[in-house]
């Protein structure tokens, strides 16, 4: 077998591919948690997935067991759900709203500036640098117009780079990263049994399935499910350490293998433009948590994951591993989630309307001159 062929993943077998992804990504996965880097369960198996999509892999995570391990995600989160925290999330509904408001303008900024500078079609930036439900985006963009596979890309690069920047923080601000851990003391006061286990992954696939047709359904339904659960006393939420690494391990797969060889050489050209956008606007965002965290007497890194422009179960999954304030971060980042999916086709329009026109040779160079 020749070097080129080694290196390049579409001459293996689906089988070997799977065990090869199955191999590494667990093992960076334990690796980065025994090194203490937060949600570093998620981050190794998602950079190893970019690897393998990048190098020619052609397996993809079934979207059922995504969405399955969302809602595990999405009762962890319920977990730390309590009165005390929905106390303090109704006394501070006005700041969150504000901050949600500041964030989607300056996410419609970055794409006016990308319009400008970084030669993307009008319609697709805006749309790709919506701050958050990714799927619900590309789907919606679809709708209108715009370059989906862009979009996609737009949309997840900006996930990478939040993903690394968050934990990046969270190191810096030496904030503990045994989230894990902390639950499982938390299960163990309450007893492990396999009944709680199965009432647990029961509600899971019940969320999941009620979830299906509402954007990022398949966290937030389990979590308002097990979090009335749990309150009424009727569920005491039961993840195993080892349930929590799979569910991990299979959000973040599914979004590295969508990083494959034809969609980065597609948009090679303005992938820096796309990177320093998703750059500036965490940048953004981080100065208006450091406000934020000051009027609301927070703790900088529980508002800084709360206004970053990534992911509902991504910010999930550091929140949790950090100890930071889950309520805080899930509030927000679900208000915000509503805002730009209700919003998204607005500040498209606005984004097109202000945008310089765009010259002759770029429209023939554009993506959307080939999709359409």
């Amino acid at each position: 077998m020749s070097a080129s062929s080694w290196f390049s993943l579409s001459t293996w077998s689906r089988l070997r591919q799977w065990l090869a992804l199955l191999l590494l990504a667990g093992g960076s996965g334990q690796l980065l948690k025994y090194l203490e880097l937060p949600a570093g369960q998620f981050i190794g198996p998602m950079l190893v997935a970019i690897t393998f999509g990048v190098a020619g892999a052609h397996i993809r995570l079934h979207k059922e067991a995504f969405r399955l391990s969302q809602g595990c995600i999405g009762l962890l989160a319920a977990h730390s759900m309590t009165l005390a925290v929905l106390t303090a999330m109704s006394e501070s509904w006005h700041l969150m709203l504000v901050a949600t408001v500041l964030t989607v303008g300056l996410s419609t900024l970055v794409g006016l500036a990308l319009v400008r500078f970084g030669g993307i079609h009008p319609s697709t930036a805006a749309w790709g640098t919506s701050p958050g439900a990714a799927s619900a985006m590309v789907s919606m963009a679809d709708d209108f117009g715009a370059d989906a596979r862009v979009v996609a890309t737009m949309q997840y690069v900006r996930v990478v780079c939040v993903v690394l920047i968050g934990a990046l923080v969270s190191h810096l601000l030496e904030a503990p990263a045994n989230g894990s851990d902390l639950h499982a003391t938390a299960v163990a006061q309450h007893g492990f049994n396999l009944f709680d286990l199965g009432l647990t992954l029961a509600t899971a696939v019940v969320g999941v399935v009620l979830g299906m047709r509402i954007p990022a359904g398949a966290l937030l339904v389990p979590l308002l499910l097990g979090g009335s659960l749990q309150l009424s006393g009727l569920l005491h939420i039961t993840l195993p350490a080892w349930l929590l690494a799979i569910a991990y391990g299979a959000i973040g797969c599914y979004v590295g293998l969508r990083f494959d060889r034809p969609t980065v050489l597609y948009v090679w050209k303005r992938l820096p433009a796309m990177i320093l956008g998703a750059v500036s606007l965490i940048a953004l965002c981080a100065a208006s948590a450091w406000v934020m965290a000051r009027l609301l007497g927070q703790d900088f890194l529980s508002v800084y994951l709360a206004t970053s422009p990534g992911g509902l179960d991504t910010m999930a999954i550091i929140a949790v591993d950090t100890h930071s304030d889950v309520g805080l971060v899930l509030a927000m980042q679900t208000l915000r989630l509503l805002a730009v999916i209700f919003t998204g086709a607005f500040f498209a329009r606005l984004v097109i309307r202000f945008s310089a026109p765009i010259k002759p040779q770029d429209r023939q160079d554009s993506p959307m001159t080939k999709h359409s």
